[in-house]
């Protein structure tokens, strides 16, 4: 395959990864969405106390997710247009962007493999607290935040040493109540299949960021270097140096070379000079006097 070839291949690459990046970038930017503002995540951030460790965690992951989202949509558009249009200075901003996403993309996997659980402690924290004030306390605030995030999670109550609250719990869970699960395990459940769709994003994304970045810094080259196949511009004639041939485009310089015919040989360059007169016998054609 030649060069302008892998160039051509490079370049439906590049538009393809780059829808891709684009819809991976809304999926981070809906993902974030629901974590900031779906029912689960929000009723335990409205009853966490200020300066809870939750509470910094949920307002981190907000803005983090929107800043790569935005990062992963900036950067397939930048390569896409750039792509199109050939504009060097375009590509190595998508570039860029894809850079800095894959740096952020590493942080966020290395969070998740260093503290897997950091954000279930803080939302069991936060339960643990709401549910022995509201047991304990039988304050009325709180509990009706106890049974908001019950009714979120489908759950009631806790199993274990600090759940014997004598008739608290059991005033608590009655009823159709009874039957659901402890809210430990559904909390729990809830926070693995979101951890599951984070780490399948995370993963796509470096995946993705990889393969952009080599693309770009292909294409980037090949534009610097003028191996478009569908260059455009203006090309201007320098003057004749001694009598010679204008100096031409190093493409249409290969193409003569390439496409040149092969040399003469002395019996045809001869049979050139002779031109019609061979064909007449070498007799002179006769002149009118």
């Amino acid at each position: 395959m030649g060069s302008w070839s892998r160039v051509r291949a490079a370049k439906c690459q590049m538009l393809a990864t780059s829808c891709f990046v684009l819809l991976l970038g809304l999926c981070v930017a809906t993902a974030t969405l629901l974590t900031h503002f779906g029912a689960h995540f929000a009723v335990v951030s409205r009853v966490s106390p200020e300066g809870s460790p939750y509470k910094a965690l949920h307002h981190w992951a907000f803005y983090a997710g929107i800043g790569l989202a935005g990062l992963l949509t900036l950067g397939a558009a930048l390569s896409a247009t750039a792509t199109v249009r050939e504009a060097g200075g375009l590509m190595a901003g998508g570039f860029l962007c894809f850079a800095l996403a894959f740096c952020a993309l590493v942080q966020v996997a290395v969070w998740g493999v260093h503290s897997p659980s950091q954000v279930e402690d803080a939302m069991l924290d936060v339960y643990d607290l709401v549910y022995d004030q509201a047991v304990k306390g039988r304050s009325g605030a709180r509990w009706q935040e106890l049974v908001a995030i019950q009714d979120t999670f489908r759950c009631c109550g806790k199993n274990g040493p600090s759940s014997l609250l004598g008739s608290g719990q059991a005033e608590l869970c009655r009823g159709e109540e009874a039957v659901r699960q402890d809210c430990l395990r559904a909390i729990g459940s809830f926070l693995r299949t979101h951890r599951h769709v984070t780490s399948a994003l995370t993963g796509a994304g470096l995946a993705a960021m990889v393969y952009a970045m080599l693309l770009s810094s292909f294409l980037w080259l090949a534009i610097h270097e003028g191996r478009s196949l569908h260059r455009k511009g203006a090309y201007a004639l320098s003057p004749r140096a001694h009598g010679g041939r204008p100096q031409e485009p190093s493409f249409f310089r290969r193409f003569e070379d390439t496409h040149a015919p092969p040399p003469l040989s002395e019996e045809d360059a001869l049979n050139d000079r002779l031109g019609p007169s061979r064909h007449l016998g070498g007799r002179r054609p006769l002149q009118d006097s």
